[in-house]
């Protein structure tokens, strides 16, 4: 799975794909050296951690957001590309390709515009 990842980040964006690549391998073969080791504590601490993190998950995007997580919206989306959003967004943050970061944000200002345009004119934004 580290590995569909991986090739997957570097094809949207070699240089940050190149970079999350070994944070993604390391992090699998850890994970599996725990479970090897001893797999009943690691698979339980794992398990909670995933389910308090989908629960304040939850949680955040109806209080702060009052609005269903992108999860509904489209699986792939919150489960593949949203974890690389998050790593070009830490780059962002240290400097990486402020030419990008323009680019995106630019194009993210007027997709949302378009969206709450459309809400505004009644329509749910989907095909008809």
């Amino acid at each position: 799975m580290a590995l569909y990842y991986s090739i997957f980040y570097i094809l949207l964006e070699p240089v940050a794909g190149s970079m999350i690549t070994p944070i993604l391998l390391a992090g699998t073969a850890y994970s599996k050296h725990l479970t090897t080791v001893a797999a009943y504590p690691a698979n339980q601490i794992a398990f909670g951690v995933f389910i308090f993190s989908w629960i304040a998950q939850f949680v955040g995007h109806g209080a702060f957001e009052g609005r269903a997580p992108a999860l509904f919206e489209n699986l792939h989306m919150a489960l593949v590309t949203a974890p690389f959003f998050e790593w070009i967004e830490l780059l962002f943050k240290l400097g990486y390709r402020p030419e990008l970061e323009a680019r995106m944000r630019k194009s993210v200002a007027e997709e949302t515009a378009k969206v709450k345009a459309a809400k505004a004119a009644g329509k749910n934004g989907k095909a008809q």
